[in-house]
């Protein structure tokens, strides 16, 4: 009897030491996994910021990817525009040559229109600028039309017809203001250097042309397009010098105080 106590007193005893031992493993379980859960975060957060730094390079490299190809877009897009005018002057000047050729067998297969030939290419008075002056009747026709197209919003046919009147006349009462409305033309069809260099002929070639202040103003206003905002500043500034009087002067100051 007394040594079944002794038994059971002995289960009791290892059974209390047992059970904090238990107890104590628990915790140290639960720490491991938080850490654990902690460890697992820290790694996903980090995965997180790489593929974000990642992402980043990626739009960046994209972006610049994306911009070259615009730019190389608007340069071929500029080529094909300048190809397209020229193919059209060349297409101008090659249908002049053909209706001269033409009128030249018409007219010697006609003797009659010979005579009227010769009489059409009496000089003619006309008004150029406010001047009385004597041109060739074919002179007049070239320019009229050339202007007419112009006034129509054919810049592409304007300029081949004005560059047709230069080569065929190159000392004409036309040849100043021909230099004008060829800037215009150029203008229109928005080839700014082209549009320059015309006006520019005029202001060196006629300084006292009644229209070179206005291909002053015009100058500026190309440059200003051609983002040139400088320059156009200093061609406002030889224009008030120059032409102070002038209503191109009034525009340019008009104009000068847009230019920021």
């Amino acid at each position: 009897m007394r040594s079944i106590q002794r038994l059971g007193a002995a289960v009791c005893v290892t059974a209390a030491f047992l059970m904090p031992a238990a107890s104590h493993a628990g915790i140290f379980d639960d720490n491991q996994a938080r850490q654990a859960i902690l460890d697992l975060r820290k790694q996903l957060e980090q995965i997180s910021e790489a593929q974000r730094v990642k992402q980043a390079e990626l739009n960046a490299q994209m972006n610049e990817e994306l911009a070259q190809l615009r730019r190389s877009v608007l340069e071929l897009s500029n080529q094909l525009e300048a190809m397209r005018a020229d193919m059209a002057r060349m297409q101008g000047v090659e249908e002049q040559l053909v209706r001269d050729v033409s009128d030249l067998q018409r007219r010697q297969r006609d003797p009659q229109g010979g005579v009227d030939g010769l009489r059409r290419v009496e000089p003619q008075k006309v008004i150029i600028e406010g001047q009385e002056v004597a041109v060739d009747p074919d002179e007049k026709r070239l320019y009229d039309s050339a202007l007419a197209q112009l006034r129509s919003g054919d810049f592409t046919g304007s300029v081949v017809s004005l560059l047709t009147f230069q080569r065929r006349y190159p000392v004409s009462p036309y040849t100043d203001t021909v230099r004008f409305w060829l800037g215009n033309a150029h203008y229109g069809k928005r080839e700014y250097k082209e549009a320059i260099a015309s006006f520019r002929g005029l202001v060196v070639a006629a300084p006292n042309h009644s229209r070179t202040p206005e291909a002053l103003l015009s100058i500026a206003n190309c440059q200003a397009e051609m983002k040139d905002i400088k320059a156009a500043r200093r061609t406002i500034d030889e224009l008030l010098k120059g032409y102070p009087a002038s209503e191109a002067a009034q525009a340019g100051k008009e104009r000068l105080a847009t230019l920021k």
